[in-house]
């Protein structure tokens, strides 16, 4: 029986492996893809961090680029890999969980080639986890091409004609930026126009250094100004939405209500030209796979600060954990120092029971 297993092989996993490896524990890291950083390669290419360089590094090794570069997927994907190999962390690829129960030495650990016995376990399987697509999808004609930008890699994938872009968030304004670009395909967007754009840099620093100046990431979920700070619409970083708006060919439609073939339905009105449909919709939490997690009325584990209802399970990398930067690259390493020290008590306190 190991001590740990740990769930997800991206930034929050390789953080607490980082630490087992440091309390010296029996562990290993289980991951459902093929290789390393590949939650990462799975997004657009164009993708770029909204972070600077120094404000990615994980524990222990610094994110080898320039200050004040702002880095690819690949480059993500590539710092990953070689932090696995610096810290000879073992990670075991090809394995999706499918189900964890609690057993009275510990936990099983079900996966799709086997299971595993560890005493506890630890789930960093980060926020997405199921793309969400609203249910008029459903209605709309089979000619009309149609993706989640979970599968959007560039804008050759799209069929010719015009296209619409659903979703007011980071992920939406980036990829309305890319494909409407091209001056000759019109493109509807259908999303929040009133939301704010932050630069990435501001008066020399960058954006991320006045966050941390004025500790716009260090308020915890649990005071007034983090209450106040998870319950606003979040502003784009990096995208200059007032611009992208004001193309000739970008033409807001407001909410999409329905769809009817051809056909679909806005709160502003109606378009039958549409041939591409990029659903920038988010993703819905999956948790339902633990036995016995008691969830919130989102869906994520009630926990503090990872620490789960179930004794010896313990979470990483969801947003607000604990704090804004918790679900960030460079945020959940704070998160992670947290965890370890608590997991560090609990055995000390089991040694002397």
């Amino acid at each position: 029986m190991l001590d740990f297993a740990v769930i997800g092989a991206a930034q929050a996993g390789l953080s607490m492996a980082y630490h087992l490896k440091a309390m010296d524990k029996d562990f290993i890291v289980l991951d459902g893809k093929d290789e390393i950083g590949a939650s990462w390669l799975s997004r657009w290419d164009s993708l770029k961090l909204f972070t600077p360089t120094e404000f990615n590094h994980l524990p222990g090794l610094e994110f080898d680029a320039p200050k004040g570069h702002y880095p690819t997927k690949f480059e993500v994907a590539n710092y990953f890999k070689n932090y696995v190999d610096v810290f000879k962390i073992p990670v075991q690829l090809n394995t999706l969980v499918t189900s964890v129960h609690k057993t009275e030495d510990g936990f099983e650990v079900v996966h799709n080639g086997g299971n595993i016995l560890a005493r506890n376990v630890i789930v960093a399987t980060g926020p997405f986890h199921i793309p969400y697509t609203p249910p008029c999808h459903k209605r709309m004609a089979d000619d009309i091409f149609q993706m989640h930008s979970n599968n959007y890699k560039r804008e050759k994938q799209l069929e010719q004609g015009d296209a619409l872009v659903v979703g007011g968030g980071d992920s939406g304004y980036q990829i309305l930026n890319e494909i409407s670009k091209d001056a000759s395909r019109t493109v509807y967007f259908s999303g929040d126009t009133t939301v704010k754009s932050l630069p990435q840099n501001f008066l020399g620093k960058t954006l991320w250094w006045w966050f941390t100046k004025i500790g716009f990431l260090s308020y915890n979920k649990y005071s007034w100004i983090g209450k106040s700070l998870s319950s606003i619409t979040q502003p784009v970083i990096g995208t200059d939405v007032k611009e992208i708006l004001s193309r000739e060919n970008v033409i807001p439609v407001g909410r999409t209500k329905d769809a009817l073939n051809e056909q679909i339905i806005f709160e502003d009105q109606k378009v039958s030209s549409i041939k591409n449909v990029i659903w920038a919709t988010g993703y819905r939490p999956n948790f339902t796979w633990i036995d016995g997690l008691e969830l919130d009325s989102d869906g994520y584990p009630k926990n503090y600060r990872g620490v789960s209802n179930i004794d010896g399970l313990y979470f990483i990398g969801l947003p607000w954990l604990f704090t804004r930067g918790s679900a960030t690259l460079g945020g959940v390493s704070k998160d992670a120092e947290y965890l370890a020290t608590v997991i560090q008590e609990q055995a000390e306190k089991r040694a002397t029971a």
